[in-house]
């Protein structure tokens, strides 16, 4: 009876390395397209198994391979939406600090405040709730005791009158 394999026993863990590297480094290139990252995450999840070889049984290593490569990806998906983040940040930061910016935004806020208070007060409240209080059709035709057909019309009348007057915001 031949003696069974351990994912600690290097010729073991060599056949672990031939029969699922390239199908790790696939399933890595297709998630993310960068076959660079899909080379260093395989070479990186064999060395973690390696590191608990002791841990990990040879029947369960190519299981362990894949959900280590997994996390790999969803950490550097992550990592993509803090850096993607932090990136805008900067950008609207960059673009407000700009005078004409600030001086634009604030004539843009000065006609909306005059536009919104010429607007019937009917239309004006619906305007409101929906745009600053974020609140949807049906929440407003409840609080307001009318019908959700009444609020869509309002706020389309608003929108027109304040397309007209300042153009789409």
């Amino acid at each position: 009876m031949p003696p069974e394999d351990s994912t600690c026993e290097e010729r073991s863990f060599k056949k672990l390395y031939e029969a699922h590297s390239e199908a790790l480094r696939n399933f890595v290139y297709y998630k993310l397209g960068d076959l660079e990252y899909a080379e260093d995450a395989v070479q990186e999840s064999f060395l973690i198994l390696w590191k608990n070889c002791a841990k990990v049984p040879f029947e369960k290593a190519k299981s362990y391979l894949f959900t280590v490569v997994n996390n790999m990806l969803l950490d550097k998906v992550k990592h993509q939406k803090v850096v993607l983040k932090y990136f805008h940040q900067k950008q609207v930061q960059h673009v407000a600090e700009s005078p004409e910016f600030i001086l634009e935004e604030q004539e843009f806020r000065q006609k909306l405040e005059r536009v919104l208070n010429e607007l019937p007060e009917d239309q004006r409240v619906v305007f409101l709730m929906n745009r600053v209080e974020k609140m949807k059709y049906r929440e407003i035709a409840e609080l307001l005791g009318i019908s959700q057909k009444t609020v869509e019309k309002r706020m389309h009348k608003a929108l027109l009158i304040i397309k007209e007057k300042i153009g789409n915001i």
